[in-house]
C-alpha cells in the first residue's frame, strides 16, 4: 500500500464502528468510513472532544453536528496551504490520502530539470495543482465545478502560488480534452481524479464505469512524445488496482513505453498503528 505519513497538520487517531477520529490542525472531526467495520473500544478521549461530527442517515447523505469548529480553517502540508471548511456529504475540501501521490509526481516534475506542463482533471480544491505548481510545473486545472475551483485558488493564495503558472478552468472535462486533441495540444503529464457519477456544467452525465477507459484513452491522445508521468485516482470499488494497472497497461505503455504500478493508498491510524485503506491509484512513469 502507498502510504500518506509524511502528515504533520493532519491524523487518523483512531477507528470504530464504522467511523474514524481525525485531527485536522487544531481540530478533531468524526465522520463515517465505510472501509471501518470493525467495532473496537473507543478509549481515546478525542471522540468526546470532537469539534464536528458527520452523522450519516439511514434515508442516504448525514447532516454535520458542532461543537466549537469555526466555519472555516487551514492545515498545511510542507510549503502548501489549504482551507478546510465542512460542506456537503461529510467532506471538508481535501483528501489528505493523496498526498502521497503528491510526493510521487513532485519528485519526478524536479527530476526532470526541464519545463513540464501538467493537465490536473477533476481537479476538484487544487491538492495535486498546487503540488506540481510548487514542484515547478506550469498546471491546467480543470473541473466542472466553479465553485471548487474558486476553492483550489484560494488555495493558491494562501500557498504563495497566487503567481505561479496555473490556467484555473471551469469546464467538462470529456469536452475540454477532446478540444485540446483537435488544437494539437500536449501535456508531458496527466492527473485525474474522476468521480464514480457527476455531471458537467450544462448536464453531462459522467458515470465512471461506462466512461473511464474510453477517456484514459481520450487522453492518452494528448500525452506528449517524452510524457514523465500519469496518475488515476479512484474511489470507486469496482475500479481495483488491477483493474486500473490494465487500463494504463493497455492505453499508455503500450503506446509510450515506460512502466505502470497500481496500488491502494492509505493513512495511517495513530493508536492501532495499522493503515485505512482509502481508495486507489493507478500511475505511470516514462522512460
Amino acid at each position: 500500500m502507498w502510504t500518506a505519513d509524511n502528515w504533520k497538520d493532519y491524523e487518523i487517531l483512531d477507528t470504530s464502528s464504522g467511523e474514524k477520529l481525525e485531527r485536522w490542525g487544531d481540530y478533531l472531526l468524526i465522520r463515517p468510513d465505510p472501509q471501518v467495520i470493525w467495532s473496537t473500544p473507543k478509549n481515546n478521549p478525542g471522540w468526546k472532544k470532537r469539534n464536528g461530527h458527520y452523522h450519516r442517515s439511514s434515508r442516504g447523505g448525514g447532516e454535520w453536528e458542532f461543537f466549537s469548529l469555526p466555519r472555516e480553517w487551514r492545515i498545511h502540508y510542507k510549503e502548501l496551504t489549504f482551507n478546510l471548511k465542512p460542506f456537503s456529504f461529510k467532506h471538508t475540501g481535501l483528501f489528505p490520502e493523496q498526498a502521497v501521490n503528491w510526493d510521487w509526481f513532485s519528485s519526478l516534475i524536479r527530476a526532470a530539470r526541464r519545463p513540464v506542463k501538467v493537465l490536473n482533471l477533476f481537479a476538484y480544491t487544487g491538492g495535486a495543482t498546487l503540488a506540481a505548481a510548487r514542484a515547478g510545473a506550469q498546471v491546467t486545472h480543470v473541473d466542472a465545478s466553479r465553485g471548487m475551483v474558486t476553492w483550489a485558488r484560494e488555495n493558491a493564495l494562501a500557498s504563495g502560488l497566487g503567481d505561479a503558472p496555473i490556467r484555473w478552468l471551469v469546464d467538462d472535462c470529456v469536452k475540454f480534452v477532446e478540444r485540446e486533441i483537435r488544437r494539437g495540444n500536449t501535456y508531458d503529464a496527466i492527473i485525474m481524479d474522476p468521480p464514480s457519477y457527476g455531471r458537467g456544467p450544462k448536464g453531462e452525465v459522467w458515470k465512471i464505469e461506462e466512461s473511464i477507459f474510453p477517456f484514459i484513452e481520450l487522453t492518452a491522445q494528448i500525452l506528449s512524445q517524452n510524457a514523465i508521468f500519469y496518475l488515476i485516482n479512484s474511489y470507486t470499488t469496482g475500479l481495483q488496482p488491477a483493474v486500473l494497472s490494465y487500463m494504463i497497461h493497455t492505453s499508455i505503455v503500450r503506446r509510450f513505453g515506460g512502466k505502470a504500478a497500481a496500488h491502494e493508498i492509505g493513512l495511517p491510524v495513530r493508536d492501532s498503528g495499522l493503515i485505512l485503506p482509502c481508495g486507489a491509484s493507478g500511475r505511470w512513469q516514462g522512460e
